[in-house]
This record gives C-alpha cells, structure tokens and sequence, in this order.
C-alpha cells in the first residue's frame, strides 16, 4: 500500500512541475521574438532617416572658376581713346580668383585753353554656388541689383537716369548722372557713366567720368556713356575668354571613360577567342578570324 502512494506523489509533483517549465519557455520565447521584432523595427525605423540624412543638397556649379587680369579687361585701343596716356593701378585684393579692380586716370592738358580730365575704374566681383548661400548665377544676381541701387543712390549726383544695355552680358544696366564739385573755388560738374554687367556668377562695373578743367567744356554726357559701354563689352568678353574649365574638364574624362571602356572589351573578345582555340578539337579558326582577312 505504501508504494502506489509513492508512485502517485511522484505523479503529480512532476505535473506541477510541466505548467511551470512551459510559462518559463512560453516566456523566453516572447522575450526573443519581441526582441527580435524590435531590432527589425529599430533597422526599419533607421533606414529613412539614414536616407534623408545622407540626401545632400545639390546646388548649381559656378560657370566662371576664375577671373581675368582687371588691367588686362579692357584692350589698349579702347584705353588710348578713353584715357590718353593714362597710368593703370591694380587695386588691391586678398584674391583676385574673386575679387579684382582696377584703375586708370588722365590729364589732357591743353595749358590756358584748359584741360580735360577723364577717370575710368573696372571692378570684377566672382561668387561660387554654395549649398547653403544658392548658385553663383543666383549671388551674383542679388549683387548686380545692388550695385545698380548704389550707383544710383550716389551722394550728391543730380538728374539720375537709368536704362538698360544690350550685349553685355546676362544683364547689364546703365547708371548716369551729374557730380558737381570744387576746384580751384569754381564749380566743376563731372559726368559719370557707371555700367553694371553680370556674365554668369561674375558682375563687372565700369565706372567712367570726364570733367572740363580751367575753363575746358564740359565733356558729352552722350559720348561718355557710349565710351563705358565699349569697356564694359570689351572687361564682360574677358571674363567669358578666362574660361570656366568645368565644360573642358568634362571633356577628357568622357573621352577617357570612352577608350578605356572599348580597349577591355576587345581585350576581352581575344582572351575568349585564344581560350576557345585552345579547347577546339584540333581544327583552328584561325582563318576565319576577321582580323586575318
């Protein structure tokens, strides 16, 4: 009588024992899908924002890469005709890549008949496209506009007018008006021709006027004006002859890309021609090759 006790003792501590063992397994088999899950959606969840993230910004590239020499802008000729024997200065730059000037003045003296005094500047200001910023194109329109504004809001110009110039550039405008000043205590009036130009990512402006000294007439504010247009023409085809690079660059990169990408192939085909020569079953095919013939 004692044993089958035993036995039926033995019997149930292990049946209430099977529950506790399957709610541990139930348990750690929660646990691992559940972590399972969540890495999935943990990496789910990164995907996007590691896409967006590594989404850059793209931004127009700058034509113009570099400027020309500003007293190299304007050719001899058109100098000897607006400032005769005039003496150049190069204004200074930290670098002339982005910013470069320069300067002209000259006294035609005509002793007690009086003097003509003439003064001509060309300023050449680059922007490159930045991410943040905009496209070059874009800056250097934002500082075309502004030069225009400066110019006239000049202080002390009187009878300012304003008009649009044709071929020069993407846009150029034309800015003139009188200056009246003292010399030697008399009232002398300057005629100032101011051209604003933009090529791209590059504005060019041309400041030009002329005075009549000691008695000299009052030059032409009609012929000035046409005398700044030939400049600013001739200072906006320097920058267009200084090159951008970026088109040339491309150039040799294709053709590069183009040759070495037909040299492997024909490689290639003749590596595949030998191979299959040597597996023949002893007749060559030499004779129907192309290249023979």
């Amino acid at each position: 009588m004692q044993r089958p006790t035993k036995r039926l003792t033995r019997t149930l501590v292990c049946a209430a024992a099977v529950p506790a063992v399957l709610a541990v397994a139930g348990c750690s088999s929660d646990s691992g899908s559940g972590s399972a899950d969540g890495a999935k959606q943990g990496s789910e969840s990164k995907a996007p924002s590691s896409t967006a993230g590594g989404a850059a910004k793209k931004v127009t590239p700058a034509t113009y890469k570099e400027l020309p020499q500003a007293c190299s802008a304007v050719s001899k000729k058109t100098l000897g005709d607006l400032v005769p024997k005039g003496d150049s200065k190069a204004g200074a730059s930290d670098d002339e890549s982005t910013r470069a000037s320069c300067s002209w003045s000259s006294l035609d003296n005509n002793g007690v008949k009086g003097s003509q005094f003439r003064w001509l500047n060309v300023s050449m200001v680059r922007f490159d496209s930045d991410v943040n910023r905009g496209s070059g194109d874009k800056l250097a329109s934002a500082y075309y506009a502004k030069q225009v504004k400066d110019a006239q809001a000049t202080e002390g110009a009187k009878g300012v007018k304003t008009s649009p110039v044709s071929g020069t550039g993407d846009e150029a405008t034309l800015v003139r008006f009188d200056n009246t000043y003292k010399e030697k205590k008399k009232d002398v009036t300057s005629k100032q021709q101011t051209v604003v130009s933009r090529v791209d990512n590059v504005v060019v402006t041309v400041n030009y006027n002329g005075s009549g000294l000691a008695g000299e007439k009052t030059p032409d504010a009609d012929d000035l004006s046409k005398d700044a247009e030939k400049a600013a023409k001739e200072a906006v085809a320097s920058v267009s002859h200084a090159g951008s690079g970026s088109s040339q660059s491309g150039s040799p990169s294709a053709s590069a890309s183009k040759s070495s990408s037909a040299k492997p192939s024909a490689s290639a085909s003749k590596k595949a021609d030998d191979k299959a020569d040597d597996k023949g079953a002893g007749k060559s095919d030499a004779k129907d090759d192309p290249k023979d013939k």
